[in-house]
């Protein structure tokens, strides 16, 4: 009787691997959903635009957008960790998906749940202040925090955004005292800022080229290991304090049990897709680099800065504002 058990359940067990490596074998055999964890609108949505108008080509399937925004974005990072492991849902993920971890209660486990496919771009941050502040570098920004702790104000789209991380992290290695001032959304902070009622701004560099250019406001450094070639003439901020970085990120993940061949296949086109001149000239306008880095690459890249905000979230005592 033993034997017997055992035979049906080896055989159960090769028609499922059967099963898992024919649905790889045939992938994909009808459209691909992606998740969106944004509202519609904005950068993260001109991204997943370029998806569905250049992977077709490439999968031989439609991509269909659903957005799923909530919660920092984690809401619907979290319905596509808790999606069937074929590959049809994927989801894109953002910066706030390595800082949520450190944030807030999830209903998945970034680093066990999700798999990355690819790291589709990154674009730097900028730190910018009302031209009136007398610091025009990061060394006379420090100075000037130094010999006034506690006075100098920065403003963010809100607590725990990745703008917010880069001024808790500048506030730590610097060793200065300034005040974070959180939006609702980034728009609202810009007149301020104008105005002089808040000193700093920090924000998307491709945002901020507009009004620096009108000189409503100056761009002091940015967040980016290297000066980026758009903008040439800024400083990063780890000419001054060396390995300060900060990078908006846009990725795509699927389920973690997904099959290997499944997200090597998504890996490939995601890439392909990438290398396209037509869309790095668009992500150009977005002020995003094309990555396109391995499975292995991403998921790497997602537990180190996992680590990496958890020691900045936890010195600086953050909390989820919702």
């Amino acid at each position: 009787m033993k034997t017997i058990v055992a035979s049906l359940l080896v055989f159960a067990l090769g028609c499922v691997l059967g099963d898992v490596s024919d649905a790889a074998d045939n992938f994909p055999s009808r459209p691909l959903r992606l998740v969106v964890p944004n509202a519609p609108g904005g950068g993260t949505d001109f991204m997943a635009r370029l998806y569905v108008q250049y992977l077709p080509s490439l999968l031989g399937q439609q991509v269909v957008l659903e957005y799923k925004p909530g919660a920092n974005s984690a809401l619907g990072t979290e319905y596509v960790a808790k999606s069937a492991p074929n590959g049809y849902t994927i989801g894109m993920v953002l910066t706030s998906h390595l800082i949520n971890p450190s944030i807030r209660k999830l209903g998945f486990d970034t680093l066990k749940d999700l798999s990355g496919i690819t790291l589709t771009g990154v674009s730097p941050l900028a730190i910018c202040a009302n031209p009136q502040l007398p610091a025009n570098t990061i060394s006379e920004l420090i100075a000037l925090a130094k010999k006034e702790p506690g006075k100098l104000t920065y403003a963010t789209p809100g607590s725990g955004s990745s703008m917010h991380m880069a001024g808790e992290l500048l506030k730590q290695m610097a060793g200065i005292d300034i005040l974070h001032i959180p939006f609702k959304g980034i728009g609202p902070a810009y007149p301020e800022v104008y105005a002089g009622r808040i000193d700093l701004l920090v924000e998307g560099l491709f945002g901020t080229i507009g009004p620096a250019k009108t000189g409503r406001i100056k761009q002091i450094a940015i967040t980016s290991p290297q000066r980026v070639a758009g903008s040439p003439k800024i400083p990063t901020v780890s000419e001054t304090l060396p390995g300060f970085s900060v990078l908006s990120i846009m990725g795509v993940v699927a389920p973690s049990a997904t099959p290997r061949e499944i997200v090597n296949r998504l890996n490939r086109d995601f890439v392909a897709m990438l290398r396209l001149p037509q869309v790095k000239s668009r992500l150009a306008e977005l002020g995003t680099e094309p990555v396109g880095n391995t499975p292995e690459e991403f998921d790497a890249f997602i537990r180190a800065e996992v680590q990496k905000w958890a020691k900045v979230v936890s010195a600086a005592q953050i909390k989820a504002e919702d």
